[in-house]
């Protein structure tokens, strides 16, 4: 089903509670009432359109925002992504770092299990750091800049040179699956740590690590199916406006 203007928001939000976190994203506060999509964005003078695409590639795997790509700034997806980050490193994983910690406190009385789980914890926080730093020093400039370009009459130069090294092609071949080692770090609790003391707490670990992986499952569907496709037309307009041959 396609999220439209005219659906309720809190009727979104029923369909995945997912939404939840993109909602927040928006800065859109519970307490709508009956009010639909178009007249809560209204509200929080948060751009509709730009607000569907978002939600409909977040809550459906297959869709793909072939309409209006060009109708909302670059600038538009790519601070809403970088809210997504902020999400994650300054909520998201203090919160699993929090989980882990009382779990070695209160769960096991062995603890090197447990320094396995941290470590493996610690090194998937830096690749996460670090994935997300990229995009926000490399690949977000990168977009802003070809969008810069997409829309003036006569481009600065410096683009052409940044195109013959970098594309949103590369981006898309380069982007790591970061899920990958998240369904790692649950086998470990899932199949390898003996029995905690806690069951409720290690359910609660669990949940916050499958949202986790979720929720990047969702963001990176975002990049490449609305940010990809969206430059990688700019790109081809580009080059068929501005150079010879």
């Amino acid at each position: 089903m396609i999220i439209t203007k005219n659906i309720k928001m809190a009727d979104v939000i029923h369909m995945n509670y997912f939404t939840l976190s993109v909602l927040n994203r928006f800065g859109i506060e519970l307490g709508f009432g009956d009010k639909s999509v178009q007249d809560v964005c209204k509200e929080y003078n948060v751009d509709s359109d730009f607000f569907l695409e978002i939600v409909n590639a977040f809550v459906n795997k297959d869709y793909f925002p072939k309409k209006n790509l060009q109708n909302f700034p670059v600038k538009l997806i790519t601070d809403y992504l970088q809210k997504t980050h902020d999400f994650y490193h300054k909520l998201k994983v203090p919160e699993i770092e929090q989980l882990i910690e009382d779990m070695v406190e209160s769960c096991y009385a062995q603890k090197d299990n447990m320094v396995l789980l941290k470590k493996f914890f610690n090194d998937y926080k830096k690749e996460l750091a670090n994935h997300t730093q990229r995009e926000e020093d490399v690949v977000f400039p990168y977009t802003i800049a070809i969008e810069k370009a997409f829309n003036s009459e006569k481009p600065d130069d410096s683009v052409f040179v940044l195109m013959e090294t970098y594309s949103i092609d590369i981006f898309k071949n380069e982007h790591d699956n970061i899920e990958e080692k998240l369904f790692d770090l649950k086998n470990i609790i899932i199949k390898y740590l003996p029995r905690p003391k806690d069951h409720k707490l290690c359910n609660k670990l669990l949940h916050q690590l499958f949202n986790l992986e979720q929720d990047l499952n969702d963001h990176s569907r975002i990049e490449e199916k609305v940010l990809v496709p969206k430059i990688r037309e700019m790109e081809k307009s580009i080059i068929k406006r501005f150079t010879k041959g």
